[in-house]
């Protein structure tokens, strides 16, 4: 085929099998059920939101779960899903181009194609990335055989994994003062620490959110499951996991121990070395604690550690390519494509949603860009609504859920539920916080700005988070309340509801 000859073209194009992408296709569909839509992804699989729950006006719950893509087809008759990667995106004459040599149009573009993991190093054959299933898998069978692994990240899924683990020994190194920090302050993470030297309990907690599910049970796979001819491009690699990931595998290293976890703060890795580079290293302070291992991590700290293997943790990055060559997009300063008020990048006609953009609309001072599950909803949901108003020149108002930011998720066992300026982003020295803490029960944290709540942390079943979400919205002034606002003898919800 001539380049530029089309193949075929579509009123609406999505790349991205992810809940970004999937979400917007879905919204497309239904709302124009007789639109040529067409989603274009490199794996078999995409992933759909289950379950979906709104618990409140801006707080909402689901599983992730991968499907096949003849679900969505079937679900949706003017759907198209083309399995492949994207080799180039021409925005002057609207087509893009598939790695397997395919031409397709569009009229509207939304490019929703996610993250790829930061790695630590690229020659990687001790270092893991985990960010798709796949890696997931590759995870469990190295664990299985490990005695010791260093996991590097503060993120959530360094989080999960830290806890998840057992039978093998994990040094976790951070670069803040305290865990988790992109989720909450050191008085939460103290709160948490206990539940990593105790015995993980058996039975699932209250928390009730449905399993990440691949179609065949992800312990039985064999040791030779990631041979299948996968391409190891970053292009290739498939969406992200789902928020239960690690509930259907077995996370068991090779010791008889049930988790043994410690924490070097405020450090990163200086060096990764093999057991033959050590060895060959003039500086003989690298030497580390005794035994041999395959791999070396030297952090910033001045400690070196042996390990089986390195997990890096350490975030993602927006996924642009293939898609900046020849166009002119305008990046923000994470290297996210700029997305307006309506989702629309600087090129006519593509839009983009989930971690693959960056929201440069002024936001409310309620709500900020965190690259998770809740946005990648809620952006390719939203997405899909302002193509089709487009298309139907109907005007469209920004959705109401960019109003606050609200997550829920779970680590450690205990739900965990974000609100607003939960830690007291951007708000300068002039907020307080108060503080609520039962040892082993709940944390809760509340930041108040001028006398009125602007964020909160809620860890555990504290049941405050409907209540605690209607007095950042309306903002109505505690001041009168003072301290007895988390006075545990008084019934909160009463007072405002």
């Amino acid at each position: 085929m001539m380049a530029g000859e089309k193949e075929k073209s579509f009123q609406f194009v999505v790349v991205g099998g992810g809940i970004a992408g999937v979400t917007c296709v879905e919204q497309l569909s239904s709302q124009l059920p007789s639109a040529a839509v067409a989603l274009i992804t490199a794996g078999p699989h995409i992933k759909a939101v289950t379950n979906y729950k709104q618990i409140s006006r801006t707080l909402e719950e689901f599983g992730v779960e991968e499907q096949p893509s003849s679900v969505l087809e079937e679900k949706y008759p003017n759907l198209t899903v083309i399995h492949s990667a994207v080799k180039s995106l021409h925005t002057q004459s609207h087509t893009l181009e598939t790695t397997d040599g395919r031409v397709f149009g569009y009229e509207k573009l939304c490019i929703c194609s996610g993250g790829r993991p930061k790695l630590l190093t690229q020659d990687k054959p001790y270092v893991l990335g985990i960010r798709d299933t796949d890696s997931a898998q590759e995870f469990q069978k190295r664990l299985s055989k490990a005695k010791r692994i260093v996991v590097i990240g503060n993120g959530g899924i360094a989080l999960e994994l830290v806890y998840e683990v057992e039978g093998v020994e994990v040094i976790w190194a951070v670069k803040d003062k305290a865990i988790g920090n992109t989720f909450f302050d050191a008085g939460a993470a103290q709160f948490l620490i206990p539940s990593l030297k105790a015995d993980k309990p058996d039975v699932a907690a209250t928390c009730k959110r449905p399993r990440y599910t691949t179609e065949e049970p992800l312990q039985t796979f064999t040791a030779d499951r990631n041979s299948r001819g996968r391409n190891s491009s970053t292009t290739e690699s498939g969406s992200a996991l789902g928020p239960d990931w690690h509930l259907g595998i077995v996370l068991r290293g090779a010791e008889k121990v049930s988790r043994r976890v410690s924490v070097e703060y405020q450090c990163e890795v200086k060096k990764i070395l093999t057991s033959e580079e050590l060895l060959l290293s003039p500086e003989q302070t690298l030497k580390p604690d005794s035994g041999s291992w395959p791999v070396y991590i030297q952090l910033t700290n001045g400690k070196t550690f042996g390990c089986d293997f390195v997990v890096s943790a350490t975030g993602v990055v927006p996924n642009t390519e293939p898609f900046l060559h020849g166009n002119t997009f305008a990046l923000a300063e994470d290297g996210g494509l700029r997305v307006d008020d309506h989702m629309m990048t600087s090129e006519p006609d593509v839009y983009a949603a989930g971690d693959v953009c960056t929201a440069c609309w002024e936001h409310s001072r309620l709500w900020q860009q965190m690259r998770l599950w809740t946005q990648a909803r809620q952006m390719g949901w939203y997405a899909g609504r302002c193509m089709a108003a487009d298309v139907l020149s109907e005007p469209i108002e920004l959705d109401f859920c960019f109003e606050l930011f609200s997550h829920i998720t779970k680590f450690f066992n205990y739900k965990v539920v974000l609100l607003g300026k939960f830690n007291a982003q951007g708000l300068g020295p002039d907020h307080e916080l108060l503080l609520r803490c039962t040892k082993g029960q709940e944390y809760v944290k509340v930041v108040l700005q001028g006398g009125r709540m602007v964020g909160a942390v809620l860890i555990g079943e504290t049941d405050l988070e409907e209540t605690f979400e209607n007095l950042i919205l309306n903002q109505m002034d505690l001041t009168p309340y003072g301290e007895e606002l988390l006075n545990p003898n008084i019934d909160i919800e009463d007072y405002f509801d």
